[in-house]
């Protein structure tokens, strides 16, 4: 959903409802599309706090001249290393099986490294994450709302 909001620079709500319309999995349970749907407008959200993380450790790299599937899962796993409870080795783990599967080789080492490198700054100055946009939390509101 973050590459489609990219390229036609949809906003969250019209890009969610038009995404599962569209493009869904019909497999896919509620939860786990109310999960993504939050982490989509929660990143689109944030994407000025997300854009300026990134641009400190992207040496040489402005972010509109990467390319789109990597500075969206760049975006994404900064918004959960800024708002969600999951461990950052996890949010890592995931951005690099998604760069893995979209992206080029070089593509992964790329983006661990500012994700790596984003990760000790966060370490040396954490950052107060708010309740509302926490991983907890929005499990806890989609198992809420799907009974």
């Amino acid at each position: 959903m973050l590459f489609a909001a990219d390229v036609a620079k949809t906003l969250g709500s019209v890009l969610t409802s038009s995404y599962w319309s569209e493009l869904s999995d019909p497999n896919l349970d509620e939860p786990t599309r109310e999960f993504a749907d939050k982490l989509t407008v929660g990143t689109l959200r944030e994407i000025k706090t997300i854009d300026e993380r990134i641009r400190t450790r992207a040496e040489h790299w402005r972010i509109e001249r990467m390319a789109i599937v990597d500075r969206n899962v760049l975006r994404l796993a900064v918004y959960e290393f800024l708002f969600s409870d999951t461990p950052h080795t996890v949010i890592i783990n995931e951005a690099l099986e998604i760069a893995r599967r979209f992206s080029t080789f070089e593509a992964t080492q790329f983006i661990n490294g500012i994700l790596d490198a984003i990760k000790h700054d966060l370490a040396k100055n954490p950052v107060q994450k708010s309740k509302e946009n926490s991983r907890e939390n929005l499990t806890e509101k989609t198992h809420a709302s799907s009974n």
